[in-house]
């Protein structure tokens, strides 16, 4: 430890006089945008659930609420991680705590493409969600307080540049995701159109005889065409004899994010102490009261003792919770709500720019909103968040609802800018909660007060990828049953090889979908695809209520919380007189 401190530690990248602070936020971004490729999780999805079937889903595979929670787990670690790294972060400096980040967040890679090849999803969890999201949340606090420190004179453009990365992660993570997975991707042997193929169904799987032994099988229809990894004719396709491509694709990602990071991570150099940019003072009494930006400091363990402190992490766990559950599953929901009705226009590269588009609308409204901050305040910066958002997830269900009724590409285009404007203040709160935080208890201990709030991350990292899965689940096997119904029974046992007695087996071994039975159901029949994301977009909304309630009860921090033996940044002041706690 000693000799890493000696090369790696605070001490070690203090900047010369003269320093150009500019040179800090390029290796804040790059370390960002390697970590924030998490946020292109839902590109994953697709293969990972179909890692035997490849062309569809066997009943092997991993289902996609198996997968999604991998997600979480990375989330929930980025969170505790955070929580105590924002401390270690205050002792050794970003340079130590970055290069742990490289190592861990591409070992992460490295385990969990090893997991993805054995088939064994412990791996992959313990990998790519434990190790690599401790790598996360190391990744994520190092420039954090930096950057404050070196741009006192801009807090909301300074935690906006040091977190905008993470929001523009998947932009470069997900185009290049989705290129790796083709790369290394081969389709399963294919036995011909399944009119040519004699089919048996035991226990719901289907089965074909292949060089004289029965082989499980996957039966690929017209509905099953858009949602191909790599597009193929339709027909029947042997089990266990393709590759998606995804453990290749995790193993080089492990070393190309590992390397720039540790690039990255020896370009930080902090202030010296007392440092303030040429010709800056800090604001005056007046100004920082009508801003409500305190001229004190509040220490890490102080600020746990105080009312805003957990009123800010309610805030910032239920705008969390209300964005990372539908970030997690991206891709699957436009392929659910869009491919069956608009399947000219959604398809899997439809898809994936979406998640491209999220990244890119993520990115910029993290510098976008946390600028704006500068100019209107923290509190009110977050209030417009909440009051747009619940109008905005609210008008989500209705377009899905039009869409099932009459599909056009104007609900495509509705759904579509909703979401993107969602998506800028889902970033744009993540930029601006550190600005928060200094204005609140002071910028002499917020890295590491940022750290213990990230804490409400990992909730909100279980919170939302359970309620988007569970409500997506129950509105998913509802709707199978009701189709089920109404479809021919003669005509639903041709199709799928066993009666609608056997429908609860067939849905588990993957046999029967929505989109499976609707081209069984009568005409006329409306597609409940697009709608089963409905129930989610209303418990959203009301939590952005929630969180709208508690940020309008945020006040500034009681005087007795100061740590009085310390300086502010103006220099000795008299208390001013607290306003009363909510």
């Amino acid at each position: 430890m000693g000799y890493l401190s000696d090369h790696l530690g605070k001490e070690r990248i203090i900047a010369a006089p003269g320093f150009n602070r500019w040179r800090v936020p390029p290796a804040s971004i790059a370390i960002h945008l390697c970590i924030g490729s998490v946020y292109a999780w839902s590109i994953f999805n697709l293969p990972l659930t179909r890692a035997f079937g490849v062309v569809g889903g066997a009943a092997e595979d991993w289902a996609l609420s198996d997968v999604v929670w991998i997600f979480s787990v990375a989330i929930v670690f980025l969170g505790l991680s955070a929580a105590v790294g924002g401390k270690w972060l205050e002792r050794v400096g970003p340079r130590m705590v970055g290069v742990t980040a490289a190592l861990l967040w591409g070992g992460g890679f490295l385990i969990g493409g090893l997991g993805i090849h054995l088939h064994a999803l412990w791996l992959v969890y313990a990998g790519y969600g434990v190790i690599g999201g401790i790598g996360l949340g190391l990744g994520y606090v190092s420039p954090v307080s930096t950057l404050i420190r070196w741009f006192p004179d801009r807090r909301g453009m300074a935690t906006g540049m040091a977190i905008m990365g993470f929001g523009g992660g998947a932009m470069i993570g997900a185009p290049l995701k989705q290129w790796l997975l083709t790369v290394f991707y081969r389709a399963p042997d294919y036995l011909g159109p399944a009119a040519n193929v004699e089919l048996i169904t035991e226990r719901g799987r289907r089965f074909a005889e292949v060089a004289g032994s029965l082989r499980e099988v996957i039966v690929v229809g017209a509905s099953d065409l858009s949602s191909m990894i790599v597009p193929g004719p339709a027909g029947v396709y042997v089990v266990g004899t393709g590759d998606t491509g995804v453990a290749s694709t995790f193993l080089v990602l492990g070393v190309a994010y590992c390397a720039v990071m540790l690039a990255a991570s020896f370009t930080y150099r902090v202030p010296a102490e007392n440092w303030r940019p040429e010709g800056w003072s800090p604001p005056s009494e007046r100004e920082a009261a009508e801003r409500m930006v305190t001229r004190h400091h509040v220490g890490i363990d102080e600020a746990l003792k105080t009312p805003q402190f957990y009123l800010l992490w309610i805030v910032l766990c239920f705008n969390v919770t209300a964005g990372i559950g539908v970030l997690g599953v991206a891709k699957t929901m436009m392929s659910e709500i869009f491919g069956n009705a608009l399947p000219e226009v959604v398809d899997s590269a439809f898809a994936a720019t979406y998640v491209l588009m999220i990244s890119v609308f993520n990115m910029g409204g993290r510098f976008a909103w946390a600028t704006v901050s500068d100019y209107i305040g923290r509190k009110n910066t977050f209030n417009l968040f909440f009051v747009l958002g619940i109008a905005l997830y609210l008008s989500i269900p209705l377009t899905a609802q039009q869409l099932s009724t009459s599909p056009a590409v104007t609900w495509l285009v509705i759904f579509y800018g909703a979401t993107m404007l969602i998506f800028t203040m889902y970033g744009g709160g993540f930029a601006t909660i550190p600005a928060y935080l200094a204005d609140i208890f002071g910028t002499r201990f917020v890295g590491g007060i940022h750290g213990r709030l990230l804490t409400a991350w990992s909730t909100a990292g279980v919170l939302g990828p359970l309620a988007i899965t569970s409500l997506r689940a129950r509105a998913i096997d509802e709707a199978i049953v009701d189709l089920a119904g109404e479809v021919d029974p003669a005509q639903f046992e041709a199709r799928f090889g066993a009666g609608v007695d056997q429908l609860a087996a067939l849905v588990d071994a993957k046999t029967v979908t929505i989109a499976r039975l609707m081209e069984l159901a009568p005409a006329g029949t409306v597609d409940p695809s697009a709608t089963v994301y409905n129930s989610t977009m209303w418990l959203m909304a009301g939590l952005l209520g929630l969180a709208l309630l508690a940020n309008l009860r945020i006040r500034p921090v009681d005087p007795k919380h100061h740590l009085r033996e310390l300086e502010t940044e103006a220099g000795p002041e008299p208390e001013p007189e607290p306003e009363p706690e909510p």
